[in-house]
């Protein structure tokens, strides 16, 4: 095989790759496609508006994707956020969403293209409406990984369809009054998060109609999926290639 071919030949594996780990969802707008990226990343397609999540890594993980009109940022730590993956994969109008904690550590560039965003509040501005849920822990040996306040977790309200992205958190009481949620993207890793035992115990508070356990290295998800039973519908994913 020559190399030019080699090289189409991979490419058409690449992009395979990609579309066998995309998950589609019917909203009132068309179809809403997620696809996990690695860890805590992920990619939104919706309604002609990319989204892309915590986007960290290698740039060629972005190749395959357009520029993002929006990036959903949760937190400062490194896995969820690095400013120079952000100037790489940003375009010229991509809008950013922070908490505050985070948008005052941005530099002036990506600080003007951000909305910063507190724990509760909402904004329509970036073409769909995106509530910030509290992301934190509540275990007093955790909780200096991830202080109340300091982080986001999301909800994006898509053609009907309410998608909810954890961040990195525990059980909190607003998650756990969480109402209507279609899709839950849900964190489970010790010792920053909750082991699976506790998001199991999530799910079955808020009862996501499919729930997805993410930022979940290590962990035994089929026991997660075990523990949550007929609660919800659990897909494991491979968010670790």
């Amino acid at each position: 095989m020559n190399s030019l071919r080699l090289i189409t030949v991979m490419g058409v594996i690449l992009c395979l790759n990609w579309a066998q780990a995309a998950e589609e969802f019917k909203t009132a707008k068309g179809k809403a496609v997620v696809t996990p990226v690695n860890h805590a990343t992920m990619v939104v397609e919706w309604n002609s508006i990319i989204i892309y999540v915590d986007p960290v890594g290698q740039l060629d993980w972005y190749k395959s994707f357009p520029k993002p009109d929006v990036v959903l940022l949760t937190h400062i730590h490194g896995d969820h956020y690095k400013e120079a993956v952000l100037k790489e994969v940003v375009g010229p109008k991509t809008q950013l969403v922070a908490p505050p904690a985070l948008t005052g550590a941005l530099s002036g560039g990506l600080k003007n293209k951000t909305i910063s965003l507190a724990n509760g509040a909402s904004t329509e501005k970036v073409g769909f409406k995106l509530d910030a849920v509290a992301s934190y822990n509540t275990t007093p040996p955790r909780k200096r990984f991830h202080p109340k306040g300091q982080g986001n977790g999301y909800i994006l309200n898509l053609g009907g369809k309410r998608i909810y992205i954890s961040g990195d958190t525990e059980g909190t009481p607003e998650m756990l009054a969480l109402k209507d949620i279609d899709i839950a993207f849900l964190c489970m890793n010790l010792p920053y998060t909750m082991d699976v035992a506790a998001a199991a115990k999530a799910v079955k508070a808020f009862k996501p109609k499919v729930v997805y356990p993410y930022h979940s290295r290590g962990q035994d998800t089929a026991k997660f999926k075990a523990l949550v039973g007929d609660t919800a519908e659990v897909r494991l994913l491979n968010w670790y290639k």
